[in-house]
């Protein structure tokens, strides 16, 4: 089992800045990609970005390629989601989801492709 928890998701102005983070508990070394994902109500689930562990690739939607930036502190286990230049469309609730299976065939754009997933954290971004 990996247990995990967002920070991070607050309200903020148009143009403005937040970092969340995901701290990953329990079977850690089991995780072979972690990723974020975001909701508004009446929506499905929309990808936002992914990392893998161990080579560090890294893959955004183009909704926040340029703006966003994922990265993994293995020491804390931790996945952080850095978003600049925040726009009212980013508001959502925040997900991040692991994978502890083989990636090679994931694209890790797709929810179903995760094994776990923490509570969320609201983002809000007021015009």
């Amino acid at each position: 089992q990996v247990q995990l928890v967002e920070s991070g998701g607050e309200l903020v102005q148009a143009g403005g800045s937040l970092r969340l983070s995901c701290a990953a508990s329990g079977r850690t070394r089991s995780i072979s990609a972690m990723g974020w994902f975001r909701q508004v109500p009446g929506k499905e689930r929309e990808f936002v970005a992914a990392i893998t562990w161990s080579s560090v690739n890294t893959y955004y939607s183009d909704s926040v390629k340029g703006r966003f930036t994922i990265s993994r502190d293995n020491a804390k286990n931790t996945v952080y989601l850095e978003m600049n230049s925040l726009k009212p469309e980013d508001t959502a609730a925040y997900y991040c989801a692991a994978v502890v299976s083989r990636i090679g065939a994931l694209s890790l754009a797709r929810a179903s492709e995760y094994d776990y997933w923490g509570q969320g954290t609201q983002v809000t971004v007021s015009s």
